[in-house]
C-alpha cells in the first residue's frame, strides 16, 4: 500500500505558454456540443437557447471572414456578443462549450476562459498584448462573468469592446442567483450597465431551470471521520490526502492561476477536517480550487464539518454570495461523486 501524495508537497509554476493553451473548455466539457445538449422540456428557455447558440455561431464566423476589399482582401467585421443569463446548472457552460467547439472547428482560433482566467491573462501579458493576442480569434468564450469586482469588471470591459472592434465575438454566461430569476432580468442589467460599451452588441437569453446537480441529490451526506478518510485514501490510485487547514494556507502561497497545475494527474482529493471559514481570503482561493477540481472531475471525499457549511451565512450575504453557493452546489457534486466511487463496499 502506497502513501497518498499531499497537494501541499506541490509547488507549480505556470508559464505564459501554458495560460494561452489553457484557454480551452475544461475537460468535463470535451465531448460536448449543441447536439448533445439535453433540453428540459418543462423549461422552454433551454431549447430556446440552443437555436441563439447557432446562430450566433454562423454570424460570427461571418463576421471573422469579414467583408471583400479592394484586390480580394477581407476585412473583419464587428464582432457579435450573445449573453446566456440563468442560474447554477441549466446547462450555460455546455451551451458556452458547444459554441467555442463549432467556431474552432473554423479557419479562425476561438478562446474558453473563466473571468477570473482572462484578467490572469490580462495581468502576466499587458493590457495592450493581451488585445494583440486575441485579435485574430473568432470568439472569445466567457464562463461566469463576474460583476463583484468593479476593476477587473471595467479592465475586461475595455478589453472586450476593443476586441470587437477588430472583429471578434463574445459569448459569456452570468452567475445569476436562482432566486433573482424572473426579478425583472437582474443579472442582466447589471451586466450591461458594467459594460455599456458592449451592451449594443449583446443578444441577451434567458435560460432557467433547477440545478441540475441537485436533481436527485439527497442533502449534503454526514462527513465521514478523519480516519475513515485516511483509509479510504490509501487505497485510492492516484490520490491525494490533505489537512484542511494545511491545504488552505498552501493555497494562499500562489496565484489562483496556478491551481489547475497544481491537481494535474490527480484522480480523487481527500481532505480531513473541514470546518466552517471565517476568513474571506481563504474562503475565494477555496472557491477557486472548487472551481478548478469541478472543472477536471475530480471527486472529493471529505471529513470535519459538512460541507454546504464551510461559507457562513455571513459570508453569503455579502457581496460574493454567488461565488459561494456556486462552490457549495460544485462541493456538494463531487462529494457525492467521492462518496461513490470511494466507498468500500
Amino acid at each position: 500500500m502506497v502513501a497518498p501524495a499531499h497537494l501541499t508537497d506541490r509547488h507549480p509554476t505556470v508559464s505564459p505558454e501554458r495560460l494561452i493553451a489553457q484557454l480551452v473548455p475544461p475537460p468535463t466539457f470535451n465531448d460536448v456540443s449543441f447536439a448533445s445538449y439535453r433540453p428540459d422540456p418543462s423549461e422552454p428557455t433551454q431549447a430556446a437557447a440552443v437555436g441563439f447558440g447557432r446562430r450566433f455561431c454562423e454570424e460570427a464566423a461571418k463576421r471573422r471572414e469579414g467583408k471583400r476589399k479592394m484586390f480580394g482582401k477581407r476585412e473583419a467585421l464587428p464582432g457579435v456578443g450573445l449573453y446566456l443569463d440563468g442560474g447554477f446548472g441549466v446547462g450555460k457552460t455546455h451551451l458556452l462549450a458547444s459554441i467555442y467547439y463549432t467556431l474552432a472547428a473554423g479557419p479562425a482560433p476561438a478562446a474558453f476562459a473563466t473571468f477570473g482566467e482572462l484578467t490572469q491573462l490580462a495581468g502576466v501579458f499587458g493590457f495592450t498584448e493581451c488585445i494583440d493576442l486575441l485579435a485574430d480569434y473568432a470568439v472569445v468564450c466567457i464562463d461566469e462573468f463576474e460583476l463583484d469586482d468593479p476593476g477587473n469588471t471595467t479592465l475586461i470591459s475595455r478589453m472586450l469592446s476593443q476586441l470587437v472592434e477588430r472583429g471578434v465575438s463574445i459569448a459569456a454566461t452570468s452567475n445569476t442567483l436562482p432566486e433573482q430569476l424572473g426579478e425583472g432580468r437582474f443579472a442582466a442589467q447589471d451586466f450591461l450597465r458594467e459594460i455599456n460599451t458592449l451592451s449594443e452588441i449583446f443578444t441577451t437569453v434567458r435560460v432557467e431551470g433547477p440545478d441540475y446537480r441537485h436533481r436527485g441529490l439527497p442533502p449534503a451526506p454526514e462527513p465521514l471521520t478523519d480516519a475513515q478518510v485516511t483509509e479510504r485514501a490509501a487505497v485510492a490510485a492516484g490520490a491525494t490526502l490533505d489537512d484542511f487547514d494545511a491545504l488552505c494556507a498552501h493555497l494562499a502561497t500562489m496565484h489562483p492561476s496556478r491551481y489547475l497545475t497544481l491537481i494535474e494527474d490527480v484522480q480523487s482529493v481527500f481532505i480531513t477536517g473541514v470546518h466552517p471559514l471565517d476568513d474571506q481570503s481563504v474562503a475565494l482561493r477555496l472557491v477557486s480550487l472548487t472551481d478548478r477540481l469541478y472543472d477536471a472531475g475530480i471527486p472529493m471525499v471529505a471529513s470535519g464539518s459538512k460541507l454546504d457549511t464551510v461559507f457562513s451565512e455571513e459570508m453569503l450575504a455579502g457581496g460574493y454570495r454567488k461565488k459561494y453557493l456556486r462552490a457549495t452546489s460544485r462541493l456538494l457534486a463531487l462529494t457525492a461523486a467521492g462518496m461513490e466511487s470511494s466507498d468500500p463496499a
